[in-house]
């Protein structure tokens, strides 16, 4: 194994084609499995027998694993290779989904869906750092890490649809059956990546790789179960558990000479802008965008795949909208371009209040389009930050923190919108007034994000 160093300004560094087509490839297909059940829950519950409970952890299971794991996973992968990190995470992504495709109960699916999380939270992590130790700082880096986050969107809106098509064509179990098929595929094409690690590898960090999964297990735990009431003396449990593993995570890696995450970086403006966009992009925006595919079935009366199409317009346009990113001006600060992303995000989500059971849904078309354009430059910002605010060495750490705060974020996220939204009632007319409540929310989140993404200035590290 070698160490992929720096390439020289104006040099493609070996392999660089594969190092971005491949993460790239492998974000594409975590997130089309991230988002899968969204349209086809229903399906999946009566397959599964599953009760109410039991379909919240159908639906947000896998952010368990996503979240429990992409910060470790990022640094396993800064200092003992990227590739094997991201070679494993694709072996893993094709036995989880294959226990998914064959499972009998819904306990078997939820921990195979955990698995997966964990899994792709392998290929996120190790699969940026790939990018970015691939590509030069500059230009080139940008249009990279653009197509990168462009793959966040364009998941997005091709998993419910993917989905809800091979459901209609074989069941729900199908499309993880597809998932396996494309993971042993990636795993095949991993061995023409180039490897990189650290130059200077930290030594694997045990009390605070478990110490952190752990606690970010418990509270990504403690969120999803609160969704069926808060009341519970054991969620007091698990978000106790949380507060008392993060803070010896905390202490460990203060005490560490060289720790998994330097908490010194948080001093850093562009650090914490990477850490604070992404857990905003995540509870403000994917967090209510989770819910409105099903919203729109139940309000609306849309089947399954046409909500799905319809949601598309937002995810397509952040796709396209990531894409074009690279074509600003380079002199544009990314916190301010962050801003902007998110402040779009806030209108096109205003301008969807009005959601009524007698609506059609062309009324929501202009703001899924805003908010779509906004999500994409948000995102093509958030993959720029995540590899540019942290040493050149430690892209997958850095890639691992900020993709574990968006999806903590978009946990806190679908907790509240589905608390908001069905305070009113569960009915069309009570889940519409308290959707255009939970609108309102979490755009006036996204504002209050835009205006400290604003309010941090960014300096090169």
């Amino acid at each position: 194994m070698t160490t992929l160093a720096t390439p020289r300004a104006g040099h493609r560094a070996p392999g660089s084609t594969a190092a971005l087509a491949l993460p790239a490839a492998a974000t594409l297909l975590a997130l089309m499995n991230y988002t899968a059940p969204m349209a086809v829950l229903t399906d999946t519950a009566h397959g599964l027998h599953a009760g109410g409970t039991a379909r919240i952890w159908l639906m947000s299971s896998i952010s368990l694993g996503l979240a429990a794991a992409l910060l470790a996973l990022g640094s396993l992968a800064d200092d003992h290779g990227r590739r094997r990190v991201f070679a494993l995470g694709a072996g893993a992504l094709a036995a989880s989904s294959v226990a998914c495709a064959v499972a009998p109960t819904a306990l078997v699916f939820v921990i195979g869906r955990i698995v997966q999380g964990a899994a792709s939270a392998a290929l996120l992590a190790a699969g940026l750092g790939i990018v970015a130790a691939a590509f030069e700082p500059g230009p080139r880096r940008a249009h990279a890490t653009g197509v990168w986050g462009a793959m966040l969107g364009l998941g997005i809106a091709l998993g419910p649809i993917a989905s809800a098509g091979t459901t209609s064509a074989g069941g729900w179990r199908v499309w993880y059956w597809v998932a396996a098929a494309a993971s042993v595929a990636l795993l095949a094409a991993a061995r023409t990546l180039p490897e990189s690690r650290a130059a200077r590898p930290r030594g694997l960090d045990l009390p605070g790789l478990a110490t952190l999964s752990l606690g970010v297990a418990a509270l990504v735990a403690a969120i999803t179960w609160g969704r069926a009431g808060w009341t519970r003396p054991a969620l007091l449990v698990l978000f106790a558990a949380s507060a008392v593993l993060l803070a010896a995570f905390t202490a460990i890696e203060v005490r560490r000479r060289r720790p998994m995450l330097d908490l010194a970086l948080f001093r850093r403006p562009a650090f914490l802008l990477s850490i604070t966009g992404a857990l905003v992009t995540g509870l403000a925006v994917i967090g209510v965008m989770s819910y409105l595919a099903t919203v729109m079935t139940v309000v609306l009366g849309l089947s399954p795949l046409a909500s799905a199409l319809v949601l598309a317009i937002w995810s397509g346009l952040s796709f396209v909208a990531a894409l074009q990113a690279r074509r600003l001006p380079s002199r544009l600060p990314a916190g301010q371009l962050l801003g902007a992303g998110l402040a779009l995000s806030a209108v096109g989500e205003v301008a969807m209040l009005g959601l009524a059971p007698d609506a059609h849904w062309w009324r929501l078309v202009p703001g899924l389009a805003v908010s779509g354009v906004g999500s994409g430059l948000a995102n093509a910002m958030l993959a720029r930050l995540a590899v540019e605010s942290v040493p050149a060495d430690r892209a997958g750490m850095g890639s691992g923190a900020n993709n574990t705060a968006r999806y903590i974020g978009a946990s806190v996220g679908v907790a509240i919108v589905g608390a908001i939204a069905t305070g009113s009632g569960d009915g069309p007319s009570g889940l519409a007034h308290g959707t255009n409540i939970a609108m309102l929310v979490s755009a006036v989140v996204a504002l209050a994000g835009a205006a400290l993404a604003v309010a941090l200035r960014p300096t090169p590290r």
